[in-house]
């Protein structure tokens, strides 16, 4: 016993010792006897957190503190860098050669790591105007999936923070790129309400808006209190439900639109749940429309669920999405009397918001 507990307050000092940090070690060819430095990101404004040298042979190593939140960081070498997500105690190999240090590059040990530079590695092939816009769109049509699928992760505001030749990928004046916008900024707002880049993200998608109302007025939901537009989908056993239907039969109707696969829709649709034991009884009903890219996912997910669960097979890029401006999932509308009388984006607020009605 002695033994083992002696060994455990060993264990104890050395971790208090070595701190909570990350640890990225590599080899750069043709870099000998030079340095890198490592910066790391704050909504687009960089600054240096170490350097390390690289040896005679390429190697080097560095372990700086581990972030509170996920951040993106770059290791830079003269004017090229090269981007990566860190998460915690993360711990990735960098390997790459000169003079292509930012483009001839591998990075491992890290899933999201991974994702951005199969990301940049992209972006690359349309730099300088290479690529067709139909190639272009192709790929960002890819991107907003995966962004969809995890709206509050690194990655996606790696993704929609990204810029090729000077522009953004997902642009805020461009009506399909705001709503991808808006799905990581609602749901970084929701679920990641602490998070250092929310307010930021929460701007963007507030000037994005702004920006647009302010070019043309359009005939898409944005008023609090709308007549709605009619929307008709199957659920998982192929029954059609009209929502002005659904609504006529219902006191109160919540129209959500959300996606399964996403990290938060366990949480949402707990809440959902809550909202519907206490207010079914008294008229309520949800009708809620998956815009998962996996019909599979949806499909088992929906089953279990209560409520009306219909799938809208175009997700993302759906004119029920375009119609109702939704710019980010959870968006969930109340409807009364055949009219939206609120619109609810934050999910915490949802609870409070249903209880007006009843």
């Amino acid at each position: 016993m002695k033994k083992y507990f002696m060994m455990m307050i060993a264990i104890i000092a050395l971790t208090a010792c070595n701190g909570n940090k990350f640890h990225i070690d590599g080899n750069i060819e043709g870099a000998s006897d030079t340095t890198l430095v490592l910066e790391k990101s704050s909504n687009g404004e960089w600054y240096i957190i170490d350097s390390v040298k690289v040896d005679g042979k390429g190697n080097f190593s560095v372990s700086p503190e581990a972030p509170e939140v996920p951040s993106i960081y770059q290791l830079r070498l003269g004017d090229q860098s090269i981007c990566f997500p860190i998460d915690s105690l993360d711990k990735l190999k960098v390997v790459s050669k000169l003079p292509n240090f930012s483009s001839d590059y591998t990075i491992t040990g890290s899933e999201h790591a991974e994702q951005v530079m199969k990301i940049d590695k992209e972006a690359m092939r349309f730099a300088g105007g290479k690529g067709t816009d139909a190639e272009l769109q192709t790929w960002k049509d890819q991107l907003a999936r995966q962004i969809v699928a995890d709206p509050s992760g690194i990655v996606a505001y790696y993704t929609i923070n990204k810029y090729i030749n000077g522009k953004p990928l997902f642009d805020p004046m461009n009506d399909n790129d705001l709503r991808i916008i808006g799905a990581v900024a609602n749901s970084f707002n929701s679920f990641r309400p602490n998070d250092p880049r929310t307010d930021y993200l929460v701007k963007l998608l507030l000037e994005g808006q702004r920006r647009r109302h302010a070019i043309a007025a359009t005939d898409t939901v944005y008023a609090d209190v709308a007549s709605i537009i009619d929307i008709k989908l199957q659920d998982y056993n192929g029954k059609e439900y009209s929502l002005t239907k659904v609504a006529a039969e219902n006191r109160v109707v919540l129209l959500d639109f959300t996606a399964y696969g996403t990290e938060v829709s366990p949480q949402l649709n707990k809440l959902l749940n809550d909202i519907y034991q206490s207010y079914h009884s008294r008229g309520l009903e949800i009708y809620q429309i998956g815009l998962d890219q996996n019909n599979v996912t949806w499909r088992e997910a929906a089953k279990n669920l209560p409520w009306i669960t219909v799938f809208d097979p175009m997700n993302i890029n759906s004119q029920n999405v375009g119609t109702y401006n939704v710019t980010g999932i959870p968006t969930t509308f109340i409807i009364r009397g055949g009219e939206i009388v609120e619109r609810v984006e934050d999910a915490t607020m949802l609870k409070a918001a249903v209880a007006k009605y009843f």
